[in-house]
């Protein structure tokens, strides 16, 4: 099936876990923006120069720079057949330059939006703690390393991100519901969007994932 799996969810609901798995399942790329973005800033050209520059003034880079860089990114061989796009669209313009991008591609778009009430995401993202030499991630709730606050495969001492905090992710999840309703909303008319409970353990999600993804191409 030739498409563009959208996952959609808050930071902390487990997209980019289940971006892995099911990249792997359907041996198709994962597309992340921040990676691009990353990616875009380190080349040479003029659009890198452009978008290394709106990243060290602070500002985000706006949708019509986003909707270039995906859709060279589409363009590129392994993404033919499809491929997994974690952190675009966002907004409801974005979601409409994505149709447009994939049409010229010949590809569908579905999106799969990951649930997870806003307690336990807040203890996913409070409770998190990252090791910076191998990039192991941990949680003092739900996978806590063997020895206290020190990663269990290279002995360094792990980390918090500074806005893990109560009062940072509040702000954050405020804003990522008023930026994507709409854009559920838009795919929820258009027939292409579905739900999954993100609570259970990584397995049991991955495996709703795969029962909606055969709904879709059934």
């Amino acid at each position: 099936m030739a498409c563009v799996i959208v996952l959609m969810g808050p930071q902390g609901a487990g997209k980019g876990t289940q971006g892995q798995m099911l990249a792997k399942r359907l041996q198709a790329p994962i597309v992340a923006t921040g990676d691009m973005l990353r990616e875009v800033a380190r080349s040479d050209g003029e659009l890198g120069r452009q978008v290394k520059l709106i990243q060290e003034s602070g500002n985000l880079v706006s949708d019509e720079v986003l909707a270039e860089i995906i859709g060279e990114r589409l363009s590129r061989s392994d993404c033919e057949n499809g491929c997994i796009l974690d952190g675009f669209p966002r907004t409801l313009p974005q979601a409409k330059q994505l149709d447009g991008i994939a049409a010229g591609r010949n590809l569908d778009v579905f999106v799969i939006n990951i649930e997870v009430p806003r307690d336990q995401l807040r203890k996913r993202l409070t409770g998190r703690r990252t090791c910076p030499s191998c990039g192991t991630i941990y949680n003092v709730h739900f996978k806590p390393s063997k020895s206290d606050n020190v990663c269990d495969l290279d002995g360094q001492p792990l980390q918090t991100r500074a806005d893990d905090n109560e009062q940072a992710i509040a702000r954050r999840l405020a804003a990522y519901d008023e930026m994507t309703q709409p854009v559920l909303e838009y795919y929820r008319k258009q027939g292409k969007l579905r739900h999954i409970d993100g609570t259970a353990p990584a397995e049991e999600v991955y495996r709703g994932l795969e029962n909606v993804i055969a709904g879709f191409s059934s």
